[in-house]
């Protein structure tokens, strides 16, 4: 007895630990030393002292012993280990845990139907101020004819007789360890727990049908690149009366020649001459919905914004709109006359400005000069 490691120590909790996370430390230790999954020598030793651990301390009475007595306990008969039994018996519910049994799911038990995407490309205007339209969508649909159930109208559907409509059939497997109860998939009925003798003859068996379906949508005002809208019920057909998944609209927005979009707020840029900028204006701009007019300050430089309260984009999730924002930039005028130059310079001179005219010669002989060397 004096060799045999302390309980707690085995299962590596604390001396006051719950019960739960008692259980919780043999269950993982169980699946780490089981034999069938753990192949090295030490694996069944290993197992068989987690057991024995557990068994002890999950036992209110046993455990109180032990935390008195420890393995010194006079009246002990604590287990000896993991027997053939607890691998077919009470670890049974646990090793189906890990390893694929467990709670078994009704075959037959109604399904949901799985969703649907669907890419739609819309127009800059469209996103702003929403649409409706109908799409053609390809989707599996309930069988009419057979009403789900795949067999011919009038015909008989036999529960399974192998699996017994679970859907599920055991394998026993005797090992040096115990005996081992594994569950897998019913090979006579495929997990559906029913047999169909006849076939229906529009969906061949499986209940459901592939079908172009049109769809009625509605595209809120304000979404924008990416947005992604759910149309409930409109996914696949469900199995066995389940109900039908949902189908998502993935939004794309076709960029503007005029407008960008940040958020809420539209963007756009229109042009002013150097006369407009310098004297002032009142100019027209458009906006998403109609042309606005914009005074233009005197003296108003290049690059400027200004904003147009309320003539951006409706909120999708709130009230009201975003705002307009026009960036102006002065255009410098090309192919002036010799009059217009001559005004030009002696604005430039009433104004104390000296400037250095470039003429194409003067170019040409500068870059001569630079690859002379001069």
């Amino acid at each position: 007895m004096a060799d045999k490691r302390d309980y707690y120590e085995v299962l590596g909790v604390d001396r006051n630990a719950s019960a739960d996370e008692i259980k919780k430390a043999y269950r993982k230790l169980a699946r780490q030393y089981h034999p069938d999954v753990n192949k090295a020598p030490d694996a069944e030793a290993k197992f068989k002292e987690v057991k024995e651990a557990y068994d002890v301390l999950t036992d209110p009475q046993k455990r109180a012993r032990y935390d008195q007595y420890g393995h010194q306990d006079p009246m002990a008969g604590f287990g000896g280990g993991a027997s053939a039994s607890d691998f077919a018996g009470g670890f049974g519910d646990i090793f189906d845990m890990f390893f694929g049994g467990g709670s078994r799911r009704d075959p037959n038990a109604p399904q949901r139907g799985n969703d649907l995407q669907y890419t739609m490309t819309i127009s800059f205007k469209e996103a702003v101020f929403g649409k409706e339209t109908d799409i053609t969508i390809p989707r599996t649909e309930t069988c009419d004819t057979c009403r789900g159930s795949g067999a011919r109208p009038g015909s008989r559907v036999d529960t399974c007789s192998s699996c017994r409509g679970t859907g599920q059939e055991e394998v026993v497997q005797n090992t040096p360890f115990g005996r081992i109860v594994n569950r897998r998939v019913c090979s006579t009925c495929g997990g559906k727990g029913r047999i169909i003798r006849e076939r229906c003859s529009v969906c061949g068996g499986s209940g459901q049908v592939k079908r172009q379906r049109k769809i009625h949508v509605k595209i809120p005002a304000g979404v924008d690149d990416g947005a992604q809208l759910r149309v409930s019920g409109e996914g696949e057909a469900g199995l066995r009366g389940g109900p039908p998944g949902d189908l998502y609209l993935v939004l794309r927005v076709q960029p503007h020649e005029f407008f960008e979009r940040e958020g809420d707020d539209i963007y756009c840029e229109v042009p002013l001459t150097f006369a407009q900028a310098a004297l002032g204006d009142e100019i027209e701009v458009p906006t998403l919905t109609e042309k606005v007019k914009l005074k233009i300050p005197a003296g108003t430089q290049t690059g400027t914004y200004f904003r147009l309260k309320g003539k951006g984009v409706p909120r999708l999730r709130g009230y009201g709109q975003g705002d307009q924002h026009v960036k102006v930039t002065v255009v410098t005028p090309t192919n002036l006359t010799e009059a217009q130059k001559n005004l030009l310079r002696e604005f430039a001179a009433s104004i104390g400005e000296s400037t250095q005219e470039q003429h194409p010669s003067s170019i040409f002989e500068r870059m001569k000069k630079a690859i002379l060397g001069d």
